[in-house]
């Protein structure tokens, strides 16, 4: 089993490898879509502690540590919204650690 999760409008070509710094972006998915995405991102953490993220122009893989934060955040200022984020931390240090 790949540990890829690809968003629906994924396509073959180059991809740009994001491992540092900051990349964000905001995606438009329909129901059935992000229920296959949200799928996909599940067998992944069951899977184990690690999974690529990936769109036609970039891919992102990550290892992870639990807890794995959910934040989930409601408002009804201007529109009834709901949000729920996943927030997942990389392994604290240790790979450099050594005994001599």
């Amino acid at each position: 089993m790949s540990d890829r999760v690809d968003f629906p409008d994924d396509r073959t070509g180059d991809r740009r490898t994001i491992t540092s710094g900051f990349f964000e972006q905001e995606v438009y998915l329909s129901s059935e879509e992000t229920a296959a995405f949200l799928h996909e991102l599940a067998e992944q953490l069951e899977a184990g502690s690690s999974f690529t993220i990936s769109a036609s122009e970039w891919e992102i893989p990550f290892e992870y540590d639990d807890p794995i934060e959910v934040e989930i955040e409601f408002g009804d200022q201007r529109d009834r919204e709901l949000e729920v984020e996943l927030e997942f931390t990389a392994p604290a240090g240790g790979e450099d650690l050594s005994v001599r």
